[in-house]
């Protein structure tokens, strides 16, 4: 059985850091894409990185390119999304999705993706 945990939001002032985990088990780690999704209040999910095991390929939205980095550590089983220069428009509930099995680049759209964790809360304020 797939899950999906995630974990690490929180509140954080504009121009601060978080590091968001989404700790994976019940599938085989060879194949698989993991996505971090994120939704504010009255908004549409959006796509906000992924990586996929097809040579750890990552890929990024615009709105937050070289703000957050996206790693995994296969021994943990986790991936992570690191946050830095948080602003306002970041404050969402963040998922984190697992397309499994998948070989293909790094995805970002919804569709692509088959399990999805319960969220965490982030929220940029002073």
């Amino acid at each position: 059985q797939v899950q999906l945990v995630e974990s690490g939001g929180g509140l954080v002032q504009p121009g601060g850091s978080l590091r968001l985990s989404c700790a994976a088990s019940g599938f085989t780690w060879h194949t698989y894409a993991i996505g971090w999704f994120r939704q504010a209040p009255g908004k549409a999910r959006e796509g906000v990185s992924s990586i996929s095991s097809r040579n750890g390929d990552t890929y990024y939205a615009d709105s937050v390119e070289g703000r957050f980095a996206i790693s995994r550590d296969n021994s943990k089983n986790t991936v992570y999304l690191q946050m830095n220069n948080l602003e306002p428009e970041d404050t969402a509930v963040y998922y984190c999705a697992l397309a499994h099995p998948f070989t293909g680049w790094a995805p970002l759209s919804d569709h692509e993706f088959d399990y999805w964790g319960q969220g965490t809360q982030v929220t940029v304020s002073s």
